[in-house]
């Protein structure tokens, strides 16, 4: 290691000693410097003592950083003692804020620059948003948490253990392929929770209907039906609540399409933006003309993280993808499109995904393309169905009429505009 290096890492070691310093120098801004065990000062010193023993530990023994880390820790954590004895403050993160410091700075002279000033960085993050994640614990229930349980099972257990092949006869059903599809959707619909979780849903009828059509179109129409039953006056900014998930869930569906098979975008984005786009002008002008467009709206969301919901999520991916291969195989177009249509009155992520997986394998671009046009529009007329249900006749006939607006704009656009 030439001079000029090692007087570089020797600098990044003392800037990451600086930025954590300069974190925890500002939370104890208001005490004196004899009140305090570490400061500014000290944690700079500390990031250039851990890149200065690296160095003399690579010249002579490894012993020599591992004594000089023990030497370190047991000064830091004496004095946090006394202090905390002092103020009867039991928080060990000044220790742990301090060790962390020495080892990046080893680490900047030893290791990758890079990782080292990112570890800092987040370092300096955590403590700085001490109040914030402290408020976050404090809000956050039970089912919450165990949702965020269950996706960090989902991701970082399960998935890695599952076989990455076929285990089916006909070569279709990829354990790991399905489960992260489950993964995904999960997210997608954890972060809808997460926005009425943080907005609230009486911050504004926008923030609902896009949460509800992250999480669950359907869902959301369900609700918001019946609230337009017991809620009359309010019943036509409720209709464009509807509206505006619907087209949540035809620009979800565009976002899967691109992210996931970029190839077949140009056969769904004409129509799918189409049926989009009158939606959202119809959610615009009822929001405009609505007397209650000023109204709050309160809307809870179920949770997106139920075990058996995520399960029976995974089995509708695999089943759908195991049969459209063998309705394919055996009917060919047809019987793929009639799954589709089926499938659709339900779900609408299971078909896409599938669709987007079993593309120029078993099923043609074009006919995946319809087989989820087709599943789109089903899922539109079954939410249009639900809503006058439920909703009453008035309210069903504003759902209905802009639903079937929406898929007569989808259709001419899937007859006019020529495919890319």
């Amino acid at each position: 290691m030439s001079e000029v290096e090692i007087f570089r890492r020797l600098a990044v070691a003392l800037a990451i000693g600086l930025l954590i310093g300069l974190e925890r120098g500002w939370q104890t801004r208001d005490d004196s410097d004899r009140e305090r065990t570490a400061g500014l000062r000290t944690y700079a010193l500390t990031g250039l003592l851990g890149g200065i023993a690296a160095l003399v530990a690579g010249e002579t023994s490894p012993l020599v950083l591992a004594a000089a880390l023990l030497a370190y820790t047991a000064s830091l954590a004496g004095f946090s003692y006394l202090e905390a004895r002092q103020e009867q403050n039991l928080s060990v993160t000044g220790v742990v804020a301090g060790i962390l410091t020495f080892i990046l700075g080893a680490y900047a002279t030893l290791g990758s620059e890079i990782v080292a000033v990112a570890a800092a960085v987040a370092t300096a993050i955590l403590l700085a948003l001490r109040d914030q994640l402290h408020s976050w614990v404090r809000g956050v229930t039970w089912v919450e948490m165990r949702s965020v349980l269950v996706l960090l099972a989902m991701s970082f257990l399960l998935l890695p253990v599952l076989p990455n092949r076929p285990i089916d006869p006909w070569q279709v059903l990829n354990p790991a392929e399905v489960w992260l599809l489950a993964v995904i959707i999960a997210a997608v619909s954890f972060a809808g929770y997460v926005a009425v979780r943080v907005f609230g849903g009486r911050r504004g009828l926008a923030v609902a209907a896009l949460a509800g059509g992250l999480a669950s179109s359907t869902a959301t129409t369900v609700s918001f039906a019946g609230m337009a039953r017991q809620q009359p006056a309010s019943r036509w900014v409720l209709a464009a609540g509807v509206l505006l998930a619907g087209a949540t869930m035809l620009a979800r569906v565009l976002v899967l399409v691109a992210v996931l098979n970029p190839a077949l975008l140009g056969k769904v984005v004409m129509p799918v933006a189409a049926g989009l786009a009158v939606l959202l002008i119809a959610t615009g002008m009822l929001l405009r003309g609505s007397t209650a467009g000023g109204e709050q709206v309160n809307v809870e969301l179920r949770n997106p993280f139920d075990l058996w919901m995520v399960v029976w999520l995974a089995l509708l991916i695999g089943a759908i993808t195991l049969a459209a291969r063998l309705i394919s195989a055996s009917l060919g177009q047809a019987g793929t499109l009639t799954l589709a249509a089926v499938s659709g009155l339900v779900d609408v992520d299971a078909v896409t995904l599938s669709m987007l997986r079993l593309t120029g394998t078993s099923i043609s671009a074009g006919d995946a393309a319809l087989a989820i046009l087709l599943a789109v529009a089903a899922n539109t007329a079954s939410k249009a169905v639900l809503a006058t249900m439920i909703g009453g006749r008035a309210f069903g006939i504003v759902v209905v009429g802009v639903s079937v607006l929406s898929l007569a704009a989808m259709l001419l656009a899937a007859l006019l505009v020529p495919q890319l």
